[in-house]
């Protein structure tokens, strides 16, 4: 099979060397584009991360000695991965789109449009008929919070209906990029506030959960509570969630229908997780320490599911923030496109 060929926007950052690093050797796509900003422009892609921290331990050797490029439509491919910061990622995706590339953004400046599909493919596939008949458009997976949140209410939200969600995250440093939290600001301490955070996982879920009827989306009318906290954790973002549902189902019940949910199985898209949603029996688990690799980095895993005293039900829920809530997620966007034709 011919492979598709790629690029990735803003390769240096945090999430750009995510990208980087799960593209080597991927069965679908080539990287052959990687663009920085305008001061790394024509220089390799090794000697520009030379002297800059790594989200892995080291570069990929595949990627080396690619070039970079400016941030122009110029690029050989079709397909761009779009780690941008979002002070210029808006104009630049928009950009690239009217030069008549396909963009799988992981970008905040897009997800609420209403002609794009904003995608978790074990969730809202069916949201790419927004983009059906195109040949560039933009997709975008959610706020990294958000996957992980609606990822695992999901299933639970089709069969017994989520009415009210009260979350609380604690947010990995990755999240924040490089170099992102002073270490002098974090040691010792918790930050109960990441600009905009909160306000992106209070109505991200609404349109990922929403019904689309005549290419128009309609909401899901769910009340949700967000507080956001960045903690001194390398990766993997934890939360805490109450819910309630409409229906009340037994612990059991709730257990099995995340247990079961897996419809992306027969498609084998080379990142869906073997299991999106792994429940984990230990008291004292997830932990990212030792649970945010699960499905290589791709599955939501979910522990302490109980009664609440407030709400009907609670549990823990853990996901890789860079992998499952950024490139990761990006990417399987991308494999989803192809497996349904949208990418030539």
């Amino acid at each position: 099979m011919n492979k598709i060929k790629v690029g990735v926007l803003g390769a240096t950052g945090a999430v750009g060397q995510r990208f980087v690093q799960l593209l080597e050797n991927h069965p679908y796509f080539e990287l052959t584009s990687l663009v920085a900003s305008e001061k790394n422009a024509n220089k390799t892609y090794e000697e520009t991360m030379k002297n800059k921290w790594f989200v892995s331990s080291k570069i990929p050797e595949y990627a080396k000695n690619i070039i970079l490029s400016e941030c122009k439509p110029n690029l050989n491919c079709n397909l761009v991965f779009s780690a941008l910061d979002s002070s210029i990622a808006g104009e630049v995706e928009t950009e690239f789109v009217d030069k008549g590339y396909i963009v799988s953004s992981n970008s905040k400046n897009h997800r609420m449009d209403e002609d794009v599909p904003l995608l978790i493919p074990e969730v809202n596939s069916n949201h790419l008929d927004l983009i059906k008949g195109k040949s560039n458009f933009i997709v975008t997976n959610p706020n990294c919070s958000t996957i992980g949140l609606t990822l695992a209410l999901a299933p639970l939200h089709k069969k017994f209906g989520v009415e009210k969600i009260f979350v609380s995250t604690m947010q990995a440093l990755s999240g924040a990029g490089y170099p992102g939290v002073s270490s002098l600001d974090i040691f010792d301490n918790v930050i109960p506030y990441i600009s905009g955070e909160e306000e992106k996982m209070e109505s991200e879920p609404l349109k990922i959960l929403g019904e689309l009827n005549n290419n128009k989306i309609n909401n899901a009318s769910i009340k949700i509570s967000a507080h956001c906290n960045r903690v001194g954790v390398k990766d993997g973002h934890l939360e805490t969630v109450s819910f309630e549902l409409k229906e009340k189902p037994t612990i059991e019940e709730i257990k099995n229908e995340l247990i079961e949910f897996n419809p992306l199985k027969n498609l084998n898209l080379p990142s869906a997780p073997k299991q999106p949603i792994i429940i984990l029996k230990e008291e004292n688990r997830p932990q990212p320490k030792y649970d945010k690799d699960e499905g290589n980095g791709m599955s939501c895993v979910v522990g302490r599911i109980r009664k609440c005293s407030i709400l009907d039900y609670k549990m823990v829920l853990l996901f890789h923030n860079t992998i499952r809530g950024a490139a990761g997620g990006a990417i399987l966007n991308a494999e989803l496109l192809h497996k349904r034709g949208y990418l030539k």
